[in-house]
């Protein structure tokens, strides 16, 4: 089967091919149902290239899955000499109204229905085969007995499921709640996630209980089904909206996490061709350890490795921010049906990345600037008056901190380029993560940071700083560097915001 991975943005893209994905599926600006996530713009197609001429085998998908207005379709016409200079291998559609249009501009492009569409059944597999598309995106909602079905009826369609991430209560996606709580739209790539939102269930003022007596079972269930309760969401005081019970649903709910980790064999024997990871707005730590926990899953079941080899890779998905975890509809609609509470969490903060390591020249000039900062301190020192002299050294040994500080040059030990994403004191034990190297403990001893333009060596790093970290510690190509997250509780997941 293969594997696709999102991709939010270019770095993430980068990440979701180096550990493991087979394909990669980006959403261009203004036409993506994640309109939040970074996307793609402006001249990134040339960073693009580049990454499928390293990945040559690698394919791209760009979701196109807006509904689209009129005006949606005017601009994206008006951009079309944009997108072909884009190497996209298929684009990912809702609106038929499309169609035509791609298959004209795009034609050696392939056309895949969205899971937006809701395709759910055998004839409406065949309805879309016809029309010229190449893959259907499943609705979330299929059991693994209607893919088997559906794969027999239409065997020369592509199947592509959904195997990982989180869920809408509108389960294929054309949710309305976002739109009318806050007149954000899902369907113009703006969702709010109000079904995450934590609300009191109460009722209408007057229309229930006014003697306050208690209400029977009897009862409770024709105020579920009268339209008379009201949820309250808690940041909202006031703002009431009306809740509706029908015979087998609750009308807003908080759905798990889908992991279908442990049953790809189930799926490939259902006819999946394709299993999907959902994310293009998660963060690149989420995309490469998914990404490469699938990628071993799968390697698994393909004889390529052993059960053993990939069992610490997939156990490591725990490390991901994640909610409480369901397989769906795969097996039975009860199991899509329970809910959970709380926001994503994960025991690990993702500090930083590393690039490849300077040169032995590069490398030079590091130490070479910073032995030049020492001796223009020296020389600036001894050319003060005596006395101001004096007071500054004086300073000096009130404040080490303003001391100049070298790394030794050490041997073995190489400097990368470090780009921080979060504060890291040195000292801190780190942990490189890499697309094969599950998790290698560095300790405060194993390495030091330091400025690459200065030589200096730092007592902490952060974003946007310039930082270099030496160290003789293995390094492969795309490792990201993490850190134990100090407010974590563990078995407990904590609400993190909105």
């Amino acid at each position: 089967m293969e594997l696709v991975c999102p991709a939010g943005n270019i770095d993430k893209l980068g990440y979701a091919y180096a550990y493991g994905a087979d394909t990669a599926y980006i959403g261009l600006k203004r036409f993506s149902l994640r309109i939040k996530a970074d996307n793609f713009y402006e001249d990134e197609y040339k960073r693009v290239i580049e990454l499928k001429k390293k990945y040559p085998q690698k394919r791209l998908f760009c979701a196109l899955n807006i509904a689209f207005h009129n005006h949606d379709l005017k601009m994206f016409l008006q951009n079309l000499d944009y997108f072909k200079q884009y190497p996209i291998d298929a684009f990912i559609v809702q609106d038929l109204g499309l169609v035509p249009i791609l298959q004209k501009e795009f034609p050696g492009t392939h056309l895949h229905l969205s899971t937006q569409a809701s395709c759910m059944n055998k004839e409406a597999v065949k309805m879309y085969h016809s029309l010229g598309f190449k893959r259907v995106v499943l609705g979330r909602e299929v059991s693994l007995d209607e893919i088997r079905e559906i794969k027999d009826a239409c065997p020369e369609m592509e199947l592509e499921c959904f195997a990982h991430g989180a869920m809408c209560i509108a389960y294929s996606g054309r949710c309305l709640m976002s739109a009318y709580l806050t007149g954000r739209s899902a369907q113009s790539g703006f969702c709010s996630h109000s079904c995450r939102w934590e609300y009191d269930l109460g009722i209408e003022s007057g229309k229930l209980n006014q003697n306050g007596g208690i209400i029977s079972a009897e009862s409770a269930k024709e105020i579920a089904q009268s339209g008379i309760l009201r949820l309250q969401e808690r940041q909202r005081p006031g703002e009431l909206f009306p809740v509706f019970e029908g015979e087998d649903f609750t009308a807003i709910l908080s759905s798990k996490d889908l992991c279908m980790i442990d049953h790809l064999a189930d799926m490939k024997n259902a006819g999946v061709d394709a299993i999907k990871v959902e994310g293009r707005m998660k963060s690149t730590y989420y995309v490469a350890m998914v990404s490469r926990a699938y990628r071993k899953a799968l390697d698994a079941l393909d004889g390529k490795i052993t059960t053993e080899e990939a069992a610490p890779f997939i156990a490591s998905l725990e490390d991901v921010a994640h909610r409480e975890s369901t397989t769906g509809f795969y097996y039975n609609r009860g199991d899509a049906d329970k809910t959970t509470i709380g926001a994503s969490d994960s025991p690990y903060l993702l500090a930083a990345s590393i690039a490849e390591p300077y040169s032995a020249e590069e490398t030079e000039k590091i130490f070479a600037a910073g032995e030049k900062l020492v001796a223009d301190r020296e020389a600036e020192l001894s050319a003060m008056h005596p006395q101001a002299r004096e007071a500054a050294l004086r300073d000096l040994e009130q404040h080490p901190e303003k001391k100049i500080r070298l790394c030794e040059k050490r041997p073995g030990w190489k400097i990368y380029p470090y780009n921080a994403l979060n504060r890291v004191d040195c000292g801190t034990e780190l942990e490189f993560v890499s697309p094969s190297v599950l998790a290698r403990k560095v300790s405060g001893s194993e390495y030091e940071f330091l400025n690459p333009k200065t030589g200096e060596k730092l007592d902490w790093v952060n974003a946007d700083h310039d930082c270099a970290i030496y160290t003789a510690v293995p390094v492969e190509e795309n490792t990201l560097v993490r850190v134990k997250d100090p407010e974590y509780i563990e078995g407990e997941i904590r609400n993190r915001g909105r």
